[in-house]
């Protein structure tokens, strides 16, 4: 896994932006995995900015989503499919039909991620996946569990990720129990994995998630096995890591790399 060290939250948005505008301007049919949360939110900014100021073209681009809350319709405030409108599809010229969040409403959960497994596999998998980093090391809603799971599946919802999530709804009692999401076989079928980290509360789990045994218990720590993952992480959310970082490049720079001729790569 390629670490990169941002300085701070903007700083972290704008290089989590400059990959995915970078592959979006390569191959503009391309197939982006997309997350929600507060985390993205500025790399959402960033994308937008640069549509209205440079160009960028998503005309082409096809977008699935990581999950949605089982139970809640699409115009639902607190819905995945609403967040994305409101943060990033409504504002750039992506084609509605290209995007694809999984459908909460359906209440035949085998029947809905069938269908969102098989829209992927139709439109020739995910080209870069996105991802934020739950408290408890979950991608997607993929929590803590004695074995990664493989596809789209309906999963219950650990209690500190309800808490955690209670801050969008009035009260805890108004966050849905259960969601689709991604499996962990699904997201690391991706060609490219990008995780976005930010905040020093996020500190220990990113130090368990990067350095830690792999194991379904913190379920992003399966990303160090991805061939081409790439974690942007803002320095508070780093903080934990640096003597380890430091004993695995020798510069201090976050990346587990070799030192060319020249010195460490990233400086």
């Amino acid at each position: 896994m390629e670490i990169i060290v941002a300085k701070d939250y903007q700083d972290m948005s704008e290089a989590a932006a400059d990959i995915i505008a970078e592959l979006v301007a390569e191959k503009p049919g391309c197939v982006l995995g997309l997350a929600t949360g507060s985390t993205p939110e500025g790399l959402y900014a960033e994308l937008v900015k640069r549509y209205e100021e440079e160009g960028l073209d998503f005309s082409r681009v096809a977008t699935f989503n990581l999950d949605e809350y089982r139970g809640l319709p699409a115009d639902h405030e607190q819905s995945y499919r609403y967040f994305m409108q409101k943060h990033l599809f409504n504002h750039v010229n992506v084609r509605p039909e290209n995007t694809h969040v999984p459908n909460g409403a359906n209440p035949d959960a085998e029947a809905a991620c069938e269908a969102y497994e098989a829209s992927i596999a139709l439109a020739g998998g995910v080209d870069l996946q996105l991802l934020g980093l739950g408290h408890n090391g979950h991608i997607g809603f993929n929590e803590p569990a004695d074995e990664f799971t493989k596809e789209t599946n309906c999963v219950d919802l650990t209690e500190s990720t309800i808490q955690a999530n209670s801050r969008l709804f009035n009260s805890a009692d108004e966050v849905p129990r259960q969601a689709y999401t991604m499996g962990i076989g699904t997201i690391m079928a991706a060609k490219q994995i990008l995780l976005v980290v930010s905040g020093e509360d996020k500190a220990q789990i990113v130090r368990d998630v990067f350095f830690g045994p792999v194991t379904p218990q913190v379920p992003a720590s399966i990303l160090q096995f991805h061939p081409n993952a790439i974690a942007v992480v803002d320095e508070a959310a780093f903080s934990a890591c640096e003597e380890i970082a430091e004993e695995a490049c020798g510069c201090g720079c976050g990346h587990d790399h070799e030192h060319g001729e020249e010195g460490c790569s990233c400086h």
